[in-house]
């Protein structure tokens, strides 16, 4: 096992009813002095018009389970609970409303009126999660993303976001992307995704991997904003003061964890893979604005460099990493920091050879590095999450499966199937007070957890490749009690 997974508790964020500071008229006046603010504004009239459209809140207070709420019992399955390295066999699941109510062995006799789904010893096992995941950006180009409308986006984007819950991801963590209305719309059944864990936008200096403005658009000034900003996709910050006020902003919003974009990339134009991006009190002043709101800082970083920096400024979650060395991980380790590796190798490119020579360079120095990364993980016993990454990218984001896959390149099946359901809910639940489903586990398959789960023809402890083919393979995809898709006929 990697590591065990972890809850915490919620907060109250968006008008709520019977509270006076929600009020009808205190919102009123709330909303004619937002309408005379600039940007930071509207996002905080956008938290009336939430309330008012009734869509769900970033967190809110947990709700006891409804008695009068659907029951589903999956019977005759071998579960995978999403922490044990075997199966047990002969189990039934029980779930009422977004919650597994009960597990039980052996016989059972099922309520009046439960929907029954025989698994006919099939494997049940938690939705998946992936750690780094960018719901907006995934699927449409660069070029797209600054030229089209933007609401073109956002319903290109809800429609990658229902492919992503049909490949059996029941939770994202979206590291970087205006992501907080699709997550809100997901939330509140008007669009099928997955749950969403928003970092909001990329946090990055001028010139650094969030920084996607053409030359001609320099020289930059405060006041003028980028179109990549205009979308809150990024957010450019140089000094302490810039960075604690994006980071802030984020905040604002409903972000669960900021991301901060530390080093070079290789989807970024300007910034070659070996820069170290942001000053100590740079990062330390995202760390500080972070931890006042019981949450953490993630970080895009690649080199050790880059990684040492992040650490010793208090950075909890290192993003990427593949050309870190031994004293770096080591750090990591020592630090209690997570490592949210992707498994970046040639072989799982959707087309290396059609990269243009500047990028194709930058690729190769990462497939080089991932081997030793992954290998320097489990030297170090770091905490290490799955995730995948794809940006830009609409045939890339398909890929998502056949990456997971992918893992038992360098863990046992066992231990890539947690990384993707417990262990990730591990990464998940570092957002304490900001975790917007504190309500209830991801991850696990326990009384009291959430219904995220997949049954599956496959048995994830012995043999992980099944994962690779969804469609074929995952028979009924739940997510909080509902049923997204039956292959069985029941």
């Amino acid at each position: 096992m990697l590591f065990r997974s972890r809850s915490a508790g919620c907060n109250h964020i968006v008008a709520r009813p019977n509270c006076a500071c929600c009020s009808a008229e205190v919102r009123q006046l709330t909303a004619r002095v937002n309408h005379d603010l600039s940007r930071r504004g509207f996002v905080a009239g956008g938290s009336a018009s939430v309330a008012l459209l009734g869509l769900a809140a970033y967190s809110g207070p947990v709700r006891a389970q409804d008695a009068s709420a659907p029951i589903t019992v999956f019977k005759n399955v071998k579960l995978f609970n999403g922490v044990d390295s075997d199966l047990k066999a002969g189990v039934n699941v029980i779930v009422q409303g977004d919650k597994v109510t009960d597990i039980v062995t052996g016989d059972l006799t099922p309520s009046e009126g439960a929907t029954v789904i025989d698994g006919s010893g099939r494997t049940l096992m938690p939705g998946l999660i992936d750690a780094h995941w960018h719901t907006m950006i995934a699927a449409l180009t660069v070029q797209a993303l600054l030229t089209v409308a933007e609401g073109d986006i956002h319903f290109a984007a809800a429609q990658q976001a229902e492919r992503t819950l049909m490949r059996g991801f029941t939770t994202v963590r979206d590291m970087g992307g205006p992501a907080f209305a699709l997550k809100r719309a997901i939330d509140s059944g008007i669009v099928a995704g997955p749950r969403i864990y928003p970092s909001g936008a990329l946090i990055s200096q001028t010139s650094g991997h969030g920084d996607f403005r053409n030359i001609w658009e320099l020289p930059g000034y405060e006041g003028k904003l980028s179109r990549a900003e205009v979308l809150n996709a990024a957010a450019l910050a140089d000094g302490r003061a810039a960075v604690l006020r994006a980071t802030r902003e984020q905040l604002m919003q409903g972000a669960s964890q900021i991301k901060l974009v530390a080093g070079g990339g290789i989807a970024s134009v300007y910034d070659p893979i070996d820069v170290t991006e942001f000053l100590p009190e740079e990062l330390e002043a995202a760390v500080l604005a972070a931890a006042d709101w019981g949450t953490y800082v993630s970080a895009h970083v690649y080199t050790a460099t880059g990684i040492q920096r992040c650490l010793k400024a208090g950075v909890k979650s290192i993003e990427h990493g593949q050309l870190a060395d031994e004293d770096s991980v080591k750090m990591m380790a020592d630090t209690g920091a997570v490592w949210s590796l992707q498994p970046f190798v040639k072989e799982l490119h959707a087309n290396p050879d059609a990269l243009p020579p500047e990028r194709r360079q930058k690729w190769e120095a990462v497939w080089q590095g991932t081997d030793r990364a992954y290998e320097l993980a489990v030297k170090h016993k770091v905490p290490v999450g799955f995730g995948t990454d794809f940006l830009f990218d609409p045939k890339g984001a398909e890929l998502q499966n056949k990456w997971l896959a992918a893992m038992t390149r360098w863990y046992t099946p066992a231990s890539a199937a947690r990384a993707a359901t417990s262990d990730n809910a591990f990464i998940l639940g570092m957002s304490g007070p900001r975790n917007p489903y504190a309500a209830g586990k991801l991850g696990v398959i326990e009384k009291g957890a959430y219904a995220d789960m997949l049954l599956v023809d496959g048995d994830p402890t012995t043999d992980f490749g099944f994962v690779a083919d969804p469609d074929t393979n995952f028979r009924i995809i739940m997510k909080g009690g509902t049923v997204y898709k039956n292959t069985l006929g029941a």
